[in-house]
């Protein structure tokens, strides 16, 4: 982490990432598109998330979730700082002179060999079927179902640990606390994603926080009663009931999943029942 001196009040709050490693030009060029922020708006241009907005703009850099070029051996390039997610990103280059990206395993540096494949060596930043993985083993970037790519475990320092393999299931169990079901078959990369730092980072500044996109957050208990559950009343008041949303859902304790689906997969939930 990075500190600096107090000479303004921005800067006495500011603690940043150290970010000397990182690639200092600019992207590949062949693995960049343009990136359209939607800020925060779904396809009836309603806002469905609030409080995001504007900032500079960005690159979005692609990257391969699946590692489907299989038993041929990459070298990392560069570990290259991404403004679309919290986690670093890695240029590899295979032996035929393909690149792409990859995210950037914790302690993975440049000059390192990756492979992905059926049988290939339990090493940070190999990918292979959880079935091949020993138990025990620290993973990310896991599928959920085969081949479509790693969903599970893709931000900065988070990590997946298997539990078990039995009847053709993986075990195993997420930050939350959570423990799932998923095919043995699934692929995982080896190893914790990078930035393990990004979690103690401070801003320090409300312009800074709107560079990257956020707009700001006004409390209900400094709205008019029309305008929030929480507002109105005669001085500084507290909100005077439990804490809730703009449209009178609890906000603490609240379950709000659906997704059905997906609960046979669940061995045991995050939340305490």
């Amino acid at each position: 982490m990075k500190n600096f001196r107090p000479y303004t009040s921005t800067r006495r709050h500011s603690v940043l990432a150290e970010k000397s490693h990182l690639w200092k030009g600019s992207s590949e060029k062949s693995l960049t598109k343009k990136h359209i922020s939607k800020a925060g708006r779904n396809n009836s241009g309603r806002i469905t998330s609030r409080h995001r907005g504007g900032g500079h703009k960005k690159k979005y850099r692609i990257i391969d979730f699946k590692r489907t070029k299989f038993d041929t051996p990459a070298t990392v390039v560069r570990i290259e700082y991404d403004p679309i997610r919290t986690a670093h990103i890695a240029l590899i280059e295979y032996e035929d002179k393909d690149k792409s990206y990859i995210l950037a395993a914790e302690k993975m540096k440049v000059g390192d060999k990756v492979q992905s494949g059926e049988k290939v060596d339990v090493r940070i930043g190999n990918c292979m079927p959880i079935k091949n993985i020993p138990v025990g083993t620290v993973i990310h970037n896991v599928e959920i179902k085969p081949g479509k790519g790693g969903q599970i475990a893709r931000s900065a320092g988070s990590s997946v640990n298997l539990l078990a393999i039995d009847s053709g299931k993986a075990i195993i169990k997420l930050n939350s606390g959570e423990i799932k079901n998923v095919n043995e078959n699934c692929f995982a990369t080896v190893g914790t994603v990078s930035n393990l730092e990004n979690k103690n980072i401070k801003i320090g500044s409300a312009g800074r926080k709107r560079w990257l996109g956020f707009r700001p957050k006004v409390r209900g208990v400094a709205m008019n009663p029309i305008d929030h559950p929480h507002g109105g009343g005669e001085g500084r008041t507290s909100g005077g009931r439990h804490p809730s949303t703009p449209w009178g859902k609890p906000t603490k304790g609240y379950k709000t999943r659906k997704n059905k689906k997906t609960d046979r997969s669940i061995v045991r939930s995050r939340r305490k029942k």
